[in-house]
């Protein structure tokens, strides 16, 4: 898994949060007593969840230990873990009412097996709600991908980068269809207004760039990295009359409540 800056991902936090927001208030359950956040990054996500249900018991799981001590941080009262999702899917722990993901599947591969795993750890009358990017081909993921193989980058990056992996709606329809009493499953674009380019360079660091920068040698590569990299944004994404830049960010949504 690549490296994780809290810092780095909160510059954004607003933006990130609101489809997070989105997301519980369109989950259909009344008081889930129990609730496990899956990828919690730093706490971001989970102090969302307490606010949307109150009184549940909380409990938020990372990949990184970073992002699970900025979470302590936040003086919310949950059960923090360091762990991985597959390994938590896969577990024969007690069912939980409401097991809840804001932007961290795309980087679990093998969704066929996760989702159905999931919806195991689902109790009764409970509810799998998730969000995860959904444009793996945005100008500034072929950015990443052309300038890793170009001449210049190429011999840092022989073996594959751990891009994001999301599939289209009706493929998770299809997973979660048998096991549900009922799916909710939609997309959103969201139109995030930048203040430049350069902006756009920092939102990826914090979450898409990070397996291309983990893969370079030091800061003076991973800085002649990102300065091609902004060139390219630039291009892809000119500023508006203003001075501002459209920055086009699709999302899938999906909640899927067990019987």
């Amino acid at each position: 898994m690549p490296s994780w800056d809290p810092g780095q991902y909160l510059q954004f936090a607003e933006a990130r949060t609101r489809p997070c927001r989105e997301l519980a208030e369109r989950i259909g359950l009344k008081t889930p007593r129990t609730i496990i956040d899956l990828g919690c990054g730093p706490g971001n996500s989970t102090q969302v969840l307490a606010a949307r249900f109150p009184g549940a018991a909380l409990s938020g799981l990372d990949s990184s230990p970073d992002m699970i001590e900025a979470a302590r941080k936040t003086g919310l009262r949950a059960d923090w873990a360091v762990g991985d999702i597959m390994g938590w899917a896969a577990a024969a722990d007690a069912p939980v009412d409401l097991v809840f993901s804001n932007a961290a599947f795309q980087w679990v591969l093998e969704h066929g097996r996760l989702l159905p795993a999931l919806m195991s750890r689902v109790a009764p009358g409970g509810a799998l709600g998730f969000q995860m990017p959904a444009n793996p081909e945005a100008p500034a993921h072929e950015a990443a991908r052309q300038l890793a193989a170009g001449p210049l980058w190429t011999v840092f990056f022989r073996s594959p980068v751990r891009e994001w992996d999301t599939r289209p709606p009706e493929i998770y329809y299809d997973l979660l269809a048998p096991l549900a009493a009922g799916i909710d499953l939609w997309l959103t674009d969201y139109i995030q207004v930048m203040p430049d380019a350069a902006a756009i360079v920092e939102w990826y660091k914090g979450t898409g760039l990070r397996p291309y920068l983990d893969a370079l040698p030091d800061e003076t590569t991973r800085t002649a990295f990102l300065a091609e990299y902004q060139a390219r944004i630039e291009a892809a994404y000119p500023a508006r009359a203003d001075g501002k830049v459209l920055f086009p960010f699709r999302r899938l949504f999906c909640v899927a409540y067990r019987a």
